[in-house]
């Protein structure tokens, strides 16, 4: 499991397991989110499974499936929404942790400065300073 902390509040991963939710739930995590769309690849394991296993820990689950490219306007929202409502710390998981990493920038871009969303996402992995480009030539025109 490969747990990557963007704020305190909010971390993402690759795919999860079932069996890695107790640990999860152990960490002091209290909310999980799925952008992963069900049956991507062959052999990902389902999300209702790890569903299961977050509500028997007592954390909150949300399904918000992404397909890898194609983050809506609907599901930004919807995204930023949760950040706002689920109980925290939130964990976030997808094929890679990238498209969770997307949504979190695109959710906090009016909210923390554009440097510091690259430095967090960088530093769990993830370069996002083409997202913040494409979002501040929107936010310009």
């Amino acid at each position: 499991m490969d747990l990557r902390k963007i704020t305190d509040d909010f971390a993402v991963a690759p795919q999860i397991l079932p069996e890695d939710v107790a640990e999860i739930a152990k960490s002091g995590y209290r909310s999980i989110i799925c952008n992963r769309p069900d049956n991507e690849e062959y052999g990902q394991c389902d999300h209702c499974d790890v569903e299961a296993e977050a509500r028997k820990a007592g954390m909150e689950f949300l399904m918000l499936p992404i397909v890898s490219g194609v983050v809506t306007e609907e599901a930004a929202d919807r995204f930023r929404q949760a950040l706002d409502q689920l109980p925290g710390p939130i964990l976030a998981y997808c094929r890679s942790g990238t498209r969770c990493t997307m949504l979190w920038t695109i959710a906090n871009f009016d909210r923390l400065d554009p440097v510091e969303i690259v430095e967090r996402t960088e530093q769990a992995g993830y370069d996002m300073r083409g997202i913040i480009s494409q979002l501040q030539s929107m936010q310009g025109a």
